[in-house]
């Protein structure tokens, strides 16, 4: 297996590990594990998933972090970096003012002239889907350890969607899922994670 490229790796310390380590965590047992996301196998396989963390303490510095992680995105070869997973530990921990925030996130892609290039989905510890309860299973599909904002490539979106008969199914999957496995069966999916 080839070492990941400096697309995949540049700006990272040595104190980006444990963030960088959990959401891959996160990654390999939930969105592959519990195959979440269909599309996520290929980029995990191919190394070309980048692990990015924001050390912003304000809104305003994870919209600086942002639009250069979609600036960086969008320049790098797809053959080196699918997408990005910008993790931001320090700041938006609320889900309703990370929610807000998303707006921002939307705006900026525009702003940056990367419409129609690159879009930005959502993951957050707290997440939670529109008229479900809190604790609700379902919103388990969208849960990371940290607020993570995904930086996807609308092509590679496209490609996959229209490969799928009925896309629909991912979300009908995720809760039939999710719902089987139960809040007992998601706790044990990290039982030997670090604390």
């Amino acid at each position: 297996m080839n070492s990941p490229s400096d697309a995949i790796t540049a700006g990272l310390t040595p104190a980006d590990a444990p963030y960088i380590e959990a959401t891959r965590r996160w990654v390999e047992r939930a969105v592959l594990g519990l195959n979440l996301c269909p599309f996520a196998h290929a980029p995990f396989a191919q190394q070309k998933i980048r692990y990015a963390v924001s050390h912003a303490r304000d809104s305003d510095g994870l919209l600086d972090d942002l639009c250069g992680e979609l600036q960086s995105l969008a320049a790098a070869d797809p053959n080196d970096c699918e997408t990005t997973l910008l993790v931001h530990p320090h700041v938006f921990g609320d889900f309703f003012e990370y929610n807000d925030f998303l707006d921002v996130a939307d705006a900026a892609v525009q702003t940056l002239s990367l419409e129609g290039v690159l879009q930005v989905a959502s993951f957050h510890p707290d997440y939670q889907f529109a008229d479900s309860a809190p604790d609700d299973i379902e919103n388990f599909s969208n849960r990371a350890p940290y607020p993570t904002l995904h930086l996807l490539r609308e092509a590679s979106v496209e490609r996959a969607v229209d490969a799928m008969s009925d896309p629909d199914a991912i979300y009908r999957h995720n809760i039939d899922t999710l719902r089987k496995l139960g809040r007992e069966g998601w706790e044990k999916l990290w039982s030997d994670a670090p604390k």
